[in-house]
Order: structure tokens, then C-alpha cells, then sequence
């Protein structure tokens, strides 16, 4: 049996995934405290040392059948890339291949995030072209231009947010609402039950737009208009904005990753809009370690 094993600890997630001749995806969400909008790096790695044993225990594999680890070390296939929570899976990643004796693969979490795409809407044509991909997630909210070679996709950003991302949006309103953070799945249920809507002016500059000032603008409104209508009225704001940006950019062929990227509503607005469009599943467009795996897998078969 050849198993390969891939270990991501985003932000929020401690998530560990096998793939090969049997699938594992295992995930645990780092819960925060109520009325906040976040968690610190330092209680982030803490808390994912904690996580990771349980996972694994949990795994039920035999580990003599792992080939190849892969891990993310990284939130970007970028220069300066880093942030101190990828450290612990990093730590994890490299005693289990040491103690096994097999490579060692380290990758991006937004590698994993398209690979993960591509795995789960069966697009391995796009392992092979170059296309674009909207990465739309709680930190962020770009859209990039990507070829795969050497366990990479080399994304280069043509477009997305210059201030606050989709998600931190999301967030932030949702949590002025009263909701738990994160708020993405709850603000998704609430949005489909308003009749209605309020019209929000997009601004868009050749592939780049701006959220913060309309965050300013809906904090304001959220003692005033129904919540619904308020969740509804953001998630079309952001549709809007990141149709407006593909628009100019003209691509062929677009993915869709990260978990803002599973809600109902975009993902109606981003169909059918004159492009061929590909959606990571709702269940691996939040983070998870399956995308790694999946990288890993492919950089051990291309190097026997």
C-alpha cells in the first residue's frame, strides 16, 4: 500500500490528510473566544502542538505505509512568506519523515488550497496549462495566475483586495451581528433567508478592488437594517467586486478556492459568467492538509 501523508496548520485548522490507495481528512478548528475576531500566532502554535497528537492517533493508518510527507511551511510560494503557526506542523513533518525515512516535501498553504481545488472537482487538466485561480478565503482575497511545475503552482497576483480580504468582512460584520467567529457558514445560512437586498457601489481598478471602506459602511447599518439583508447585501458586494475584477483580467478558465469561496450565493454569481469555472468541493475549500498530500504524492512520483 503507498499512502502519502500532508499536515497543514493554518490560523484556524490543524488538519492532517493521506492520500493514495486509502483517503483520511481529519481537521480540528481552533476555537475562539467569543466576541473576538481572532487568536494570537504564539496561542496559535500552542494550540496546534496540542491538536496534532489527537490527530493522528485518530489517523488509523499504518504509518509504515506513508512514501512521502508533505507539509505547508508558509502561507505563500512567496519571498518573505511566514507567519510562526506553520512551524508546528513544519516540526511535526519533519520528525515523522525522519523516523520513517522518506522525503520530506515542504509546500504553501495556497498550494495546497489549489491543489485541493483541482483534487476535488477532478480538473487535472489544469496541472498542465496555465489558468486563474480566486483564492478567496479569512486572510485572503486574491486572484492569481498559476502553472504547476515542481510541486508549486507559482502564483503571481494579478488582481484581488488592496485592503482587508473578503473573509476579514465577512468576519467582522458577522461578529458586530452577534455571530461566533468564524461567521462564514452562519452568515451563509442567514443570507438566503432575505427577500431583499441594498444596493452597494463597487470600486475596481484593473483587477484590484477595495472592502474596507464598505466594511465601514455596513458596521454602521447593523443597528439599523435587518441582519439578513445585511448578509445578503455584503456577499453580493463581494460577487460583484470579484466579477468586476475578472472582467479586465478576460481568463479561460478560472478556480475557485478557500472557504468564502463555498458559499451559496458566490458561487451562483461567479457561474456562467463567459469562462469555464471549476469550484474546490464545499468540504476542501476551507483549509485542510489534503491538497499537501496531494502535492506530495505528486513530487514523489516525479522523482522515481
Amino acid at each position: 500500500m503507498s499512502l502519502y501523508l500532508g499536515i497543514d496548520t493554518s490560523n484556524y485548522t490543524t488538519s492532517v490528510a493521506v492520500c493514495g490507495d486509502t483517503e483520511v481528512n481529519l481537521r480540528k478548528i481552533i476555537e475562539v473566544k467569543e466576541g473576538q475576531r481572532g487568536i494570537r500566532q504564539s496561542d496559535g502554535v500552542f494550540l496546534h502542538l496540542k491538536e496534532l497528537p489527537q490527530l493522528f492517533e485518530s489517523m488509523n493508518v499504518d504509518m509504515c505505509d506513508i512514501k512521502a510527507v508533505g507539509v505547508s511551511t508558509k502561507p505563500r510560494n512567496q519571498k518573505g512568506s511566514y507567519m510562526p503557526v506553520f512551524t508546528a506542523g513544519e516540526s511535526f513533518a519533519r520528525v515523522i519523515a525522519k523516523a520513517l525515512g522518506v522525503p520530506l516535501f515542504k509546500t504553501s498553504h495556497q498550494d495546497g488550497h489549489i491543489m485541493a481545488g483541482i483534487t476535488s472537482c477532478k480538473a487535472d487538466e489544469l496541472l498542465k496549462e496555465e489558468f486563474i485561480c480566486v483564492h478567496l478565503s479569512g486572510g485572503t482575497t486574491e486572484i492569481l495566475s498559476c502553472r504547476y511545475e515542481n510541486g508549486s503552482f507559482n502564483p503571481k497576483i494579478i488582481g484581488g483586495t488592496k485592503d482587508i480580504s473578503a473573509g476579514q468582512l465577512l468576519d467582522r460584520l458577522g461578529v458586530a451581528l452577534g455571530m461566533k467567529f468564524p461567521c462564514g457558514r452562519e452568515l451563509d445560512r442567514l443570507s438566503l433567508t432575505a427577500n431583499e437586498d441594498i444596493s452597494l457601489k463597487i470600486s475596481h481598478d484593473k483587477g484590484f478592488i477595495n472592502f474596507s471602506g464598505m466594511e465601514t459602511k455596513l458596521l454602521n447599518m447593523t443597528n439599523k437594517e435587518d441582519s439578513a439583508v445585511l448578509a445578503k447585501s455584503a456577499l453580493l458586494f463581494i460577487g460583484k467586486s470579484i466579477n468586476a475584477a475578472l472582467s479586465f483580467l478576460k481568463p479561460s478558465k478560472v478556480l475557485f478556492v478557500g472557504g468564502v469561496a463555498s458559499n451559496t450565493i458566490l458561487r451562483k454569481m461567479f457561474s456562467h459568467q463567459g469562462y469555464e469555472t471549476y469550484f474546490a468541493s464545499c468540504e476542501l475549500s476551507s483549509d485542510n492538509a489534503v491538497g499537501i498530500s496531494h502535492i506530495a504524492k505528486k513530487l514523489f512520483e516525479e522523482m522515481i
